[in-house]
């Protein structure tokens, strides 16, 4: 009887988490896939299997679209693994010095931007460097390197690039504070051994806190993988649906709402955008598994 109210008990409490998650990610999700399956016909619903995701990876017009955002949004994510993640973990070594001081108004001070309105982040930064009315053309004159503006978000070969920096910018004070609060958590004797072992500085890190913080540096990884496919927000507030100069910043979340919403001259389609949505689904999915299931495996015997 008491395992039984227990077992009640848990499922009480539990019921309202549940049932909020099922309405808004769990239902919607299959109802997206069920989508994926039909087409509209004479204003009528037709039940088409697989032909939508046919129609997607084999018309042309479909198929480079998709090619087009999908690499992008693989660039975004290469740049965002190459710059924010490394930074991040520089940063949390550096703020966890117990002598540095001031150190909780740095962490603050890196972190604000997270906290902010993507909107405020797209607009303010459009401003700052835009060729006419922007402060970057004078900033860089201030140090003598004028020469080096450009219209970044202008031209095709630097949008994305720009755009997947400013979003480093923004985020880059997520991977520094769980980076930090994983080497806040290191015990003290194991730095303590390795201190006597003449172990120190940046030594030590590399040599001690490094392994030992890989589980974090893992999780930090394949949260920016989930979080960078999918992202919209910021390409959408920058530079509107069409994610131009020509597609140049076109990602999935971007091809996806103008496929499922239209977009000017563009009718929507919601099932070829829950087709869409599936394909970005089934990225994520395989992402998250070859982590869980080949890299977490490997990693997890330097957890204490």
């Amino acid at each position: 009887m008491g395992n039984r109210r227990i077992k009640w008990h848990i499922v009480v409490f539990l019921a309202p988490a549940v049932l909020v998650y099922s309405a808004v990610m769990v239902f919607p999700l299959f109802n997206t896939l069920r989508l994926a399956l039909y087409t509209e016909v004479d204003q009528a619903r037709v039940f088409v299997g697989l032909d939508n995701f046919r129609t997607l990876f084999g018309d042309p017009i479909w198929s480079d679209a998709f090619w087009n955002a999908l690499g992008n949004n693989f660039w975004f994510f290469f740049i965002h693994m190459l710059v924010q993640n490394p930074i991040g973990i520089a940063l949390a070594a550096i703020l966890s010095h117990p002598r540095l001081r001031f150190a909780a108004f740095y962490r603050s001070a890196i972190f604000i931007p997270t906290i902010l309105s993507f909107v405020i982040v797209g607009f303010a930064w459009k401003l700052i460097l835009s060729p006419i009315w922007g402060i970057a053309p004078d900033m860089l004159a201030a140090v003598g390197l004028k020469s080096l503006f450009a219209p970044w978000l202008g031209k095709e070969e630097y949008a994305l690039t720009t755009l997947a920096l400013i979003s480093v910018w923004q985020f880059v004070g997520i991977p520094m504070m769980l980076i930090y609060a994983a080497l806040l958590s290191i015990p003290e004797e194991i730095l303590e051994a390795a201190e006597v072992e003449g172990i120190t500085g940046m030594s030590a890190f590399w040599k001690i806190k490094l392994p030992l913080i890989l589980p974090s540096i893992g999780i930090i990884s394949i949260l920016t993988f989930v979080g960078n496919f999918n992202a919209f927000d910021l390409i959408y507030a920058s530079q509107g649906a069409l994610a131009g100069p020509d597609f140049s910043t076109d990602i999935l979340g971007t091809f996806m709402y103008r496929t499922f919403f239209g977009f000017q001259l563009q009718l929507g389609d919601p099932h070829m955008g829950s087709a869409i949505a599936t394909g970005m689904f089934a990225i994520i999915l395989t992402g998250v598994c070859i982590y869980l299931f080949l890299i977490q495996t490997r990693i997890r015997r330097y957890q204490f």
